[in-house]
């Protein structure tokens, strides 16, 4: 695989799958809210070549009542304590509270995330955004998007490559987020 040769102007990142292990039971407190093995350092090594990064994430937990905000405030304040001096390279995140049943604009795979943080940061979707995931949901949302869709095998990314959606024929493929950012070197 060719490694890019201009920076990125932003990188979209999911939550749940990407950057802490995820659960079918859903991840309901700050104490279930576990980092995926290198993906701390993978944050840190974004923000070292100044790459804008945000974070798209569906949390219908909310809507079924699974957690509260605060309680998602408190595992996304784990994540900046973890982060140390590198909390600041996350510069927003967007989140879909809503449940699949509630026919929202930005629940993915619909944009409405996406277009929130491209507002938010003034910065246009476009290829040279990479949105990361590890759902079709994911790969969907940036492909409708406009970004350059990536998939990571942590979290689902092994049970989504295995549908064999044609989706993922253009899509760029890492065993995860560190080797995602080696990619970027």
């Amino acid at each position: 695989m060719t490694q890019i040769t201009s920076q990125p102007s932003l990188v979209i990142l999911d939550r749940d799958g990407v950057i802490n292990e995820d659960s079918d039971q859903y991840i309901k407190t700050a104490d279930e809210w576990q980092p995926i093995p290198g993906s701390i350092n993978a944050i840190g090594r974004l923000k070292a070549k100044k790459i804008p990064l945000a974070v798209a994430t569906n949390q219908s937990g909310i809507a079924r009542g699974y957690f509260s905000y605060g309680t998602l405030t408190e595992m996304h304040n784990k994540l900046f304590s973890l982060l140390g001096d590198a909390k600041d390279a996350i510069y927003y995140i967007a989140i879909c509270p809503h449940g699949p049943d509630d026919d929202c604009r930005c629940r993915k795979p619909k944009i409405g995330l996406c277009e929130e943080i491209s507002q938010k940061l003034s910065i246009p979707l476009s290829q040279s955004v990479y949105f990361v995931g590890d759902s079709l949901k994911d790969i969907e949302a940036a492909i409708a998007a406009n970004c350059t869709p990536v998939l990571v095998k942590t979290g689902k990314g092994v049970r989504t490559l295995a549908t064999k959606s044609a989706l993922l024929d253009d899509c760029l493929i890492f065993d995860n987020l560190e080797k995602f950012v080696d990619y970027l070197q």
